[in-house]
């Protein structure tokens, strides 16, 4: 059993920093979170938020390497908690797939926002480049009906169609059939219209120039144990962080804090 811990309105796992659930006041749940998923030590849970860090997707230099970096699945420690905040900590300098010197402080506050404030920090003499997202999963009525702004005109990266850098031309992204895009150099600011449930939610971000959209739509959910073949419509991931060319390189001794705001109208 992981250990987990409640606030008003959320829900944190300390394993992975993970939050697995927020609700603000007078709204339904936002974040998706599988029933099918493993909560067991040292497996990602599937859905919430996880914290993606030093690499995303697949380690390229060592294919042995758990997809999406250490930290999804890792201890992260319980520095304090203040009222409707809790910050959690991790560090390392011997990972044998990563082993450079690192110190990341992760802030979560719940409320009628959600606010996510991830700091990488590098005591070391050298640079390090790493990569990072905040990988959330949004609860939507159906994922088919839902759109995406804040994307149009934006280079992405299709990893649905062998690694091809296109462009996005329409100002709304709908999801038709599986989807996994790494958006380059976004703005600031990016919405999920939901038609189905009548609420809009907003993200805004600082610190973070890539975005990430993901469903697996049907095949591949029903292929996958921790989601299955019925939940794919119920969530679209829209993610945030600093991916491919947008990887950070971060000099020695330095800080990168990357910030998210959730919130729903």
């Amino acid at each position: 059993m992981l250990d987990r811990v409640e606030i008003d309105g959320g829900e944190l796992v300390r394993q992975g920093a993970h939050v697995t659930g927020w609700t603000p006041p007078g709204q339904r749940p936002v974040l998706f979170l599988s029933p099918n998923s493993a909560f067991s030590p040292g497996k990602a849970i599937r859905g919430g938020i996880p914290v993606i860090f030093p690499w995303f997707g697949p380690n390229l230099k060592f294919p042995a390497a758990p997809q999406h970096g250490f930290a999804r699945a890792a201890p992260w420690r319980v520095e304090k908690r203040d009222g409707l905040t809790i910050q959690l900590s991790l560090e390392g300098d011997g990972d044998p797939f990563w082993p450079e010197r690192f110190r990341a402080i992760y802030e979560v506050t719940f409320g009628a926002t959600l606010t996510l404030r991830l700091r990488v920090q590098n005591p070391a003499s050298r640079p390090i480049a790493f990569e990072e997202a905040l990988h959330s999963y949004f609860a939507v009525s159906d994922v088919a009906a839902v759109s995406v702004t804040g994307l149009g005109g934006r280079r992405f990266i299709d990893k649905t169609d062998g690694m091809k850098r296109k462009r996005q031309r329409a100002a709304a992204l709908r999801l038709t059939g599986e989807t996994d895009r790494v958006y380059l150099d976004t703005p600031a600011r990016l919405d999920i219209g939901d038609p189905g449930w009548n609420r809009r939610i907003s993200i805004v971000k600082d610190g973070a120039a890539s975005a990430i959209v993901w469903n697996p739509w049907e095949e591949k959910s029903a292929a996958m144990a921790d989601l299955g073949p019925d939940v794919w419509r119920g969530f679209v991931c829209v993610e945030c962080g600093n991916v491919a060319d947008n990887a950070v390189l971060l000099d020695a001794d330095s800080e990168h804090v990357m910030t998210v705001e959730i919130s729903v109208a």
